[in-house]
């Protein structure tokens, strides 16, 4: 059997190495994220299971798979991958939504609290008060109690609820949006109701993002729900790019439709160097590593292990993006 990773962030893949030779499977692994189409098709027309961080799973690269049964995705979403194409081909997506949820949710609270302390904003007033040897505080003004003010929670899944479960003592009300959060779970989190996603931008103070990026949530920040927001609001988004109309955030920051924002993922990544929110004070960035730390880095690495393994006992994956069943590990499609 063949396992071909298309791209990695990992420092070496030296572990996976000794690990998958020990099961006796082919294992070869590759950068290809920038790479012209045809050294991915070289690279993957014979794996019997597909490794994926970044690269671009298209139509056409799946068609030029001989033997694929099974492609797990090195991470939480898989917006880079044709769904519709694996479904056609009759092989299930793995992905791994588990191993990072406590990173993300303190990456979207530490934006939170950031923003709503300006604590970017104090660095700047800091500095330029020791040069001019006075105080001036004009810029960090006005800054609100934590407590009392709105959390709005778009998506209630394994991050979002994280967040609201994290804060919860922290004296914020909370706005919920999520469609698909069923009773059950509502009861467990002690959530009573859920909102619109117009009330929840209109009542407030901070807006977070918790959904996978789909047709329904692309761009579900956009100039008309931005213009619901309080002047005095701010947006984070620690979930995809893609999720926010970037033109539109920069320029609602630029006025001050909103009061500002904190961004960990970008609509290009890495953001062009003319990217207008590198320009904007009110406006705090985070290089897209809300996933990690040491302790997800190395879970992700294991998860990924563990669903080779799975494979090759004939078992199914944890956790299914498509609605197609897993071929056992040694039968030809």
């Amino acid at each position: 059997m063949k396992v071909v990773i298309t791209d990695y962030i990992e420092p070496d893949l030296d572990w996976e190495a000794r690990q998958l030779q020990e099961r006796g499977v082919e294992f070869t692994y590759h950068q290809l994220k920038f790479a012209p189409f045809e050294r991915a098709v070289e690279a993957t027309c014979d794996a019997d299971v597909v490794v994926v961080n970044m690269v671009p799973v298209t139509r056409d690269l799946v068609g030029s798979w001989t033997k694929c049964k099974l492609v797990i995705r090195h991470g939480v979403g898989y917006d880079n991958v044709d769904l519709a194409a694996l479904d056609d081909a009759g092989i299930p997506l793995c992905y791994i939504p588990d191993y990072c949820v406590e990173e993300v949710a303190e990456q979207a609270i530490a934006l939170i609290f950031a923003c709503g302390r300006r604590i970017v904003t104090g660095r700047r007033v800091l500095e330029a008060s020791s040069k001019n040897g006075i105080w001036d505080f004009k810029e960090t003004i006005p800054v609100f109690r934590m407590a009392g003010q709105t959390l709005g929670i778009i998506g209630c899944g394994r991050i979002g609820s994280r967040v609201y479960q994290k804060l919860k003592n922290f004296g914020f009300r909370f706005l919920i949006c999520d469609p698909y959060l069923g009773e059950e779970r509502k009861r467990e989190l002690g959530i009573e109701s859920v909102v619109d996603k117009e009330t929840l931008f209109r009542e407030s103070d901070f807006v977070t993002i918790h959904t996978p990026l789909n047709s329904e949530t692309r761009h579900i920040v956009n100039r008309e729900t931005l213009a619901l927001m309080k002047p005095t609001a701010y947006l984070v988004n620690t979930a995809r790019g893609g999720m926010v109309d970037s033109e539109a955030l920069a320029d609602a920051l630029e006025r001050r439709v909103i009061a500002g924002a904190g961004i960990d993922v970008y609509e290009t990544e890495p953001p062009r160097p003319d990217d207008a929110l590198f320009h904007l004070p009110n406006a705090t960035l985070a290089p897209h590593l809300a996933w990690y730390s040491e302790d997800s880095g190395w879970k992700i690495r294991e998860i990924i292990l563990l669903e080779i393994d799975r494979f090759l006992a004939g078992q199914p994956p944890r956790y299914v993006a498509n609605s197609v069943r897993l071929a056992p590990a040694g039968v030809e499609k």
